[in-house]
């Protein structure tokens, strides 16, 4: 089942790097390639959002034990989404205004300089948001991984007690059965 996970993962990661690129371009496209665009960008993030419920369904399906794992990426994965749609709306609403402003005869070109700017700006604070979204969720498995362990070496330090106290007692029986041996040999 994880198998699927990670394919429905790898796929979700491929298309959001696509969905991305895209949506970055739209505001410096020619207005017939920005219409082909934003449908093209339409669909993909329809794509996102189906491959986000493959993966629900698997997680739901994963064993409890290692549900919660599955359950974080998924978060962080439904919260990436959540910044895609937002960005597309962006990128949306400054191809609408460069439209507007063809239809008023306005030259945006500093306008739109500064918007090409600050959607550089968005992605590469993305990315790193990103970036630390990985690390805080690899920090979390750790977490979870060493709990395990600590818990793992609990139980093997108990089951290690009780047979020291099993043999113990051995040998305690031992040199009482020892001690009637020669008591019955001296008799």
């Amino acid at each position: 089942m994880s198998s699927d996970f990670e394919g429905y993962e790898q796929d979700f990661a491929v298309l959001t790097a696509e969905i991305t690129s895209k949506i970055a371009r739209v505001p410096r496209l020619p207005p017939e390639e920005k219409k082909q665009m934003v449908a093209n960008v339409e669909k993909q993030l329809e794509e996102a959002k189906e491959l986000l419920e493959q993966m629900d369904l698997e997680v739901r399906e994963i064993p409890p034990q290692s549900r919660a794992m599955y359950s974080n990426r998924m978060r962080s994965y439904k919260q990436e989404m959540g910044k895609l749609e937002t960005d597309f709306k962006r990128s949306r609403i400054a191809y609408s205004d460069e439209v507007r402003n063809e239809l008023l005869g306005d030259d945006g070109n500093s306008s739109e300089n500064q918007r090409a700017h600050l959607l550089d700006n968005t992605e590469r604070l993305e990315r790193s948001s990103r970036r630390l979204e990985a690390g805080y969720q690899i920090a979390v498995e750790t977490e979870q991984i060493g709990q395990e362990m600590l818990e793992n070496l609990s139980h093997d330090r108990e089951k290690i007690q009780r047979a020291r106290e099993r043999l113990r007692e051995t040998d305690a029986n031992l040199g009482k059965s020892s001690r009637v041996l020669t008591g019955m040999l001296r008799r």
